[in-house]
């Protein structure tokens, strides 16, 4: 492996190393009861109290955010959402949701306002029956039924949707890359780096000795010293 790979490979190891400090603290953090769940549950109520509930011939009908797992309501009750309908919704902490409570006692969703997303990749881990992934620094928390329907393994790298702006502790599973398949990517990045730096050589700078060479036949060499002359 040239320099250049091993500098490459070192500086993507520092990064790994740094993740997963961020990382522990963060749970750490989870552990001691000095996160900042409290702040993000806060937010997410204060967006939910501008929201409005009314009822017309449908039934009653509550609009409220969605912090993960439930719906918060402008009364800052929290409504339980199917796990199957938010996986596959793909539905992301602050997401503007419509419940319509129907007389007969049944509840249907609607995604009204979906908040913007980025996407973040990393490595699912299993802890205590919870699943998260570890993505930009931080653990994000997952549904079991997104991991059920995308039949995710621990270790797998997993692609999640989180909020674009603020935190979250809460992600949605938006596709997932076999541990294998992840294993090979990284080895064949190893590679491709490998043959950048090979190819990045110059030949011209090297100081041995230089060679011509000629399709002539070579010359046969003198004799040292003449044949005595026969007597």
């Amino acid at each position: 492996m040239s320099n250049l790979s091993k500098i490459a490979l070192i500086k993507e190891m520092l990064d790994s190393a740094e993740s997963s400090l961020r990382s522990a603290k963060q749970l750490l953090a989870e552990f001691t009861g000095s996160g900042d769940s409290g702040n993000i549950r806060s937010n997410l109520g204060r967006s939910a109290s501008k929201l409005n509930s009314t009822v017309d011939e449908a039934g009653k009908i509550i609009e409220g955010v969605f912090d993960g797992k439930s719906m918060i309501g402008p009364d800052q009750r929290e409504y339980p959402i199917p796990a199957n309908y938010a996986s596959k919704s793909k539905l992301i902490p602050g997401d503007v949701m419509k419940l319509t409570v129907a007389g007969d006692g049944g509840f249907t969703y609607k995604q009204i306002g979906p908040v913007e997303r980025k996407r973040v990749v990393g490595p699912l881990t299993s802890e205590d029956g919870q699943y998260k992934v570890i993505a930009a620094g931080k653990a994000y928390k997952v549904l079991l039924a997104s991991v059920t329907f995308y039949r995710a393994e621990p270790g797998d790298e997993v692609v999640l949707l989180v909020p674009a702006v603020g935190d979250s502790e809460w992600g949605a599973i938006d596709n997932v890359i076999p541990r294998i398949q992840a294993e090979v990517e990284a080895e064949e990045k190893i590679i491709s780096e490998s043959k950048k730096a090979a190819n990045s050589f110059d030949p011209d700078e090297d100081e041995g000795e230089s060679f011509t060479i000629s399709d002539e036949p070579e010359k046969p060499k003198k004799r040292a010293a003449k044949n005595k002359k026969e007597d």
